[in-house]
Parts: structure tokens; C-alpha cells; sequence
């Protein structure tokens, strides 16, 4: 494994890659600029001038590693993650750095997991997919709420947004990650039904009640990695999917001067283990920038030994969620924390 402060920002020219440069900067951590054109890199801002660029496409396994070499770890925030995930990770796993990633796609997950986890535990590294809003804050906060257990019966996450300007890098994955979508019945990863079922949540403020569609993310493949769930639903409120199907929607403004939109979220997880339920709740602002925090949150913890082995993990199973939501909760402006929110939602076991 590869002692530096260094980390490899794939994607850095992007929406959310600029977001996680800032906050690697903010952590006294060194970014290494790269991506797929020249042209976009140079045009960084210009707080970003003096950091190293790479420009480097996917397909050439070599060039890859020359570039990725005397790194301590890997960011990806360049998707579609189907095409960049697997030559990215299996590059720094080659060259004993840690990988990490901000995926929502499912079935990337789960090839990082079957591809790489044995070559990752012999190089003493660490793969780490779906460390963002979609996909690992679900799993941190669930992981939370079983307080030590590895078992529940039931889970219910609720993502709420209060609108959705998407960026174009989320409207080409969309196109391109086609896969049927996977849920959690009886203990196993079965497909969405379709049409996806539908319902309405109460989501705390500002949202309240929202018309939702099961939507399951990258969630529902971290969760499964390394806990035991009977039912896993992942709900989205369809106002957002409204906005995302929209061409006219414009991309995310900066309206303050960290560069975050307006964007409001809520993101619920309702637990049930026997008679017991439990539920807790996120709040905070714009999915690409508290993405950020989160992933940097995981590098810093992978290069100063606070995690949980090596190999292909998921958020919740490589980290301490506890510490990590605390540790979000004080780093993250605007971002909270609400246990045992009331509910009478999950069902009771007869």
C-alpha cells in the first residue's frame, strides 16, 4: 500500500469531482487532477492551477497504472461507472492504492465486489464503491440504526428531494444504466417489480408528504453485502423524477460560495427487528456537494488506518457508520442527524 498524501481524482473536472478536490484541499489532502480530455482539466478553476493533471482514458490498461502510480487512493467521480468503475479499481488495486467511488448504479457494485475483492485483500487495499449520498449514506445510516446488530427484518429508505437539477453527467448514466433495478424479498436480491410499486411518505420538513415510487440505488447492494435484511424497499419522491425527465431542466447553480445549489433533501431509514422499530433521518442540502464529505470522509479514514480490513467492502462495512455520521454531522454544513423519528410505518410481526 502506497504512503502519500496524494489521491487521484478521476472525473476531477466534473460537477461533484470539483466538490470532492475542494474538500480533499480542505482536508490538507493532495489532489491529482485527472479525466478523459486535456481541454476540460485545463479549464479548472483557477484555485485549482497549481495541482498536478492527468489526462487519461479507461481503455488502456497500461497507461492507466502509469498514472495512477504513487497514489495512496483513487476517487472516481467520472460516470457512467459501467465503463470506468472495474479499469480504475482494478488499476489501483495494481498499484496498492485504495479505490473508492460515488456510483449509484447497481450492477457496477456488484461486479467491483465479485472482480476485485480477492485481488484487492492480497494487495492490502481497500474497494469501496457507492461512498455518496445514493447508495452509501443509506447504508451508513442503516448500519447506524441496527447499533452493532447485522440483522433486521424489515428496512424502508425514503429519499426526498425537494426539486432536481441534474447534472450531464447524471443524465448520461441514466441513459446508459438500463439494468433492471434489484430489490431485498425474503433475504434475496430479487428484481423490481413493474410497473415499480408506488405510495406516499411522510418525510419530515421542509418536505412533508410526498407522492413516492420504489426506486432502489446502489443501496440495496451495499446493504446486502454485509447485513441480513428479510424486505429492503427504497422509495423516491416522483416530484425530482419530474424534474430528471424534464430536458428543460437547467443543471445545479452555485448560490453561496462553497458552489452548492439551493437543493433540499431528506433521506429516512425505518427499521424493524422483531417487535423493535427504529428509524433515522438525514437532512441536509445538494446531492453532488454533501457527496463530497462523504466520500473524502472515507479516503482519509482509508489512508490513516481507520477502516475495517481490505478487499471489496461496502460503506457501512468498511468504516464505523457511527463515527462517520458524527464526524459528517460537524464537517458538513447544513447536514443533521435525527434518530427514532416517530413511526407507525414498517408492518408488525403478527
Amino acid at each position: 500500500m502506497n504512503t502519500t498524501d496524494r489521491v487521484f481524482v478521476y472525473g476531477a473536472a466534473g460537477h461533484t469531482g470539483r466538490f470532492v478536490v475542494d474538500e480533499l484541499l480542505r482536508r490538507g489532502l493532495t489532489p491529482v487532477l485527472a479525466g478523459r480530455s486535456a481541454e476540460r482539466l485545463d479549464a479548472a478553476p483557477q484555485r485549482h492551477a497549481a495541482l498536478d493533471r492527468r489526462e487519461v482514458a479507461v481503455d488502456d490498461p497500461e497507461l492507466l497504472r502509469r498514472a495512477v502510480d504513487g497514489v495512496a487512493a483513487v476517487i472516481n467521480c467520472a460516470g457512467p461507472f459501467l465503463d470506468t468503475a472495474i479499469p480504475l479499481a482494478r488499476a489501483a488495486v495494481e498499484v496498492g492504492a485504495h479505490y473508492l467511488d460515488v456510483t449509484a448504479e447497481q450492477p457496477i457494485v456488484q461486479s467491483l465486489y465479485r472482480v476485485l475483492d480477492t485481488p484487492a485483500r492480497s494487495a492490502g487495499v481497500a474497494v469501496v464503491p457507492a461512498m455518496a449520498f445514493y447508495g452509501g449514506l443509506a447504508d451508513l445510516l442503516l448500519t447506524t440504526a441496527l447499533d452493532g446488530e447485522h440483522h433486521a427484518d424489515a428496512v424502508e429508505v425514503a429519499i426526498g428531494l425537494d426539486r432536481w437539477w441534474p447534472t450531464t453527467g447524471t443524465r448520461i448514466t441514466g441513459a446508459r444504466n438500463t439494468a433492471t433495478r434489484l430489490v431485498i424479498r425474503d433475504g434475496v436480491l430479487t428484481p423490481l417489480a413493474d410497473p415499480a410499486p408506488t405510495s406516499t411518505w411522510s418525510y419530515s420538513a421542509p418536505l412533508g408528504t410526498q407522492a413516492v415510487v420504489e426506486l432502489p440505488f446502489s443501496e440495496t447492494i451495499t446493504i446486502d453485502r454485509h447485513l441480513r435484511v428479510g424486505d429492503l424497499r427504497s422509495y423516491l419522491n416522483t416530484a425530482p423524477l419530474d424534474d430528471l425527465h424534464d430536458e428543460a431542466t437547467p443543471p445545479p447553480s452555485a448560490t453561496d460560495e462553497h458552489g452548492r445549489s439551493d437543493q433540499r433533501f431528506v433521506v429516512d431509514v425505518l427499521v424493524r427487528r422483531g417487535a423493535q422499530t427504529r428509524a433515522i433521518t438525514a437532512v441536509g442540502r445538494d446531492i453532488y456537494a454533501v457527496t463530497a464529505p462523504i466520500v473524502v470522509e472515507g479516503a482519509i479514514r482509508l489512508l490513516d488506518g481507520r477502516h475495517h480490513g481490505t478487499g471489496a467492502q461496502a460503506p457501512g462495512e468498511a468504516f464505523d457508520a457511527v463515527d462517520v455520521l458524527a464526524a459528517l454531522e460537524r464537517d458538513a454544513d447544513g447536514f443533521q442527524i435525527h434518530r427514532d423519528r416517530h413511526t407507525t410505518r414498517l408492518p408488525q410481526p403478527a
